[in-house]
């Protein structure tokens, strides 16, 4: 049998990851009350570390305790107690058991923050998420020291994690986080130095990665998530991405994950959005791939050398394959798969030609609960529901269970709804 391209090493400038499946950033929300990783998910991510993959990818690991994505994020801001290093220390360990890299996403939700959480977010602009209901605040513009903070805010966490014996960190720069709303003329209204240009609106992301890599040095590996577009009409366009990456590499960037998409329009969970999408500048074909953004990635790969990794949507033993030969990727990136099966690379190094895409069976009901209904907020439901069933699964594996497949979407909604309100009760609120 012909060994698989994805079965190959990969030489990154500071390590040698042993294979090119990665397992990609999922958000767990199973930190402790005081944003430490819990026992729970250091056993969940010892099961993801002798899984097979070549890398972890941690789920968003936020510089600021006062912009989670979620209740239940691992939070590493300011000064870290020697308990938080200790529990930090235990994860690094548990997801490089089996020999697989381990690098921790560092973000900042930004307005992208919940009202459970924060009910006034800051941000580049004034400009709330247009979705219904009332899960997110109105944001508050960002002043020009508190934007300087939140750059030595990324650089200390990356320190943090070098220390703590990760073998990377990536940036999220993407899915609307606050770097993302930074990079978007549609979030990012300002007219001083950090908004306007391109130029302008990428200066927060290039400040990150300047002083990031100046506090870990270059033998720890510096990865940024960007976004190919936002897939809305005015917004992050693909031309522009482009240019970052481009800045990015004469920076000195790692490797760059490329995806798509905010909370407005969910193209990186494959998500009908709440809007027409902007599909200008990218490739036709791009619907039409297994991979949601990997035509992009053939593109950008025409403009710069840095690795890139590709996550969303690649099921098939045969399409990771020729995404890594024919199309020059450098990392094949799986996610919902390991929801339920943390053994899904290994399988695939072992000859699975597939693996199942058990999340287009993930629906509330039937009729007005179909993604395809004419409800903006039937629409968000039923995308909440699979996020929390998903949620749950991870909560599962990490008491040492199996996911269970039988578990009803609304059930999961309200169960994961009554898991976040308890862990901000038992941290003491909000804001």
């Amino acid at each position: 049998m012909t060994t698989p391209a994805f079965a190959a090493p990969l030489q990154l400038p500071s390590e040698t990851l042993p294979n090119r499946l990665a397992k990609a950033a999922m958000t767990e929300g199973m930190s402790d009350p005081q944003g430490r990783p819990s026992d729970d998910l250091v056993r969940l991510y010892e099961k993801w570390g002798r899984g097979g993959a070549g890398l972890l990818i941690s789920g968003n690991v936020p510089v600021d305790a006062h912009h989670l994505e979620r209740p239940g994020n691992v939070i590493i801001a300011g000064v870290q107690d020697d308990a938080a290093k200790a529990a930090l220390r235990r994860l690094a360990q548990a997801a490089r058991s089996g020999g697989a890299g381990f690098w921790v996403q560092l973000s900042h939700a930004g307005r992208q923050t919940p009202a459970l959480v924060n009910p006034t977010p800051k941000a580049p602009s004034a400009v709330p998420l247009a979705l219904p209901g009332k899960l997110y605040g109105v944001p508050v513009a960002l002043t020009g020291v508190e934007i300087r903070a939140i750059i030595q805010a990324f650089a200390d966490a990356a320190a943090v994690c070098r220390e703590a014996g990760c073998t990377g960190v990536q940036i999220h720069g993407a899915h609307g986080y606050l770097i993302s709303q930074f990079l978007s003329p549609l979030a990012n209204k300002r007219e001083d130095e950090w908004g306007g240009s391109l130029e302008n609106r990428a200066r927060l992301l290039l400040e990150i990665v300047r002083t990031t890599r100046a506090a870990v040095g270059r033998d720890f590996t510096l990865a940024v998530k960007l976004n190919s577009a936002d897939f809305q009409r005015g917004g992050f366009a693909p031309g522009e991405s482009m240019q970052v990456a481009q800045w990015l590499e004469a920076e000195g960037v790692d490797l760059l994950e490329v995806s798509g998409g905010n909370y407005e329009q969910p193209r990186m969970m494959k998500m009908e959005g709440l809007e027409a999408a902007d599909l200008s500048g990218l490739p036709p074909s791009t619907a039409a791939r297994e991979a949601y953004f990997l035509d992009f990635a053939v593109e950008l790969r025409k403009q710069v050398k840095t690795p890139l990794m590709v996550t969303g949507g690649m099921r098939s033993a045969a399409a990771m394959n020729e995404a890594i030969e024919r199309d020059g990727v450098a990392l094949i990136g799986i996610g919902r798969p390991m929801v339920v099966d943390p053994d899904a690379p290994q399988r695939l190094l072992e000859g699975a030609a597939s693996l199942d895409r058990y999340e287009e069976r993930l629906r509330l009901g039937p009729g007005f609960f179909s993604p395809r209904s004419s409800s903006k907020t039937m629409r968000a439901l039923n995308g909440f529901g699979a996020l929390y069933w998903q949620y749950q699964q991870l909560r599962r594996i990490g008491r040492g269970q199996a996911a269970d497949m039988r578990l009803g979407l609304l059930k999961a909604l309200m169960a994961e709804r009554r898991e976040q309100e308890a862990w901000m009760a038992r941290r003491g609120g909000g804001v």
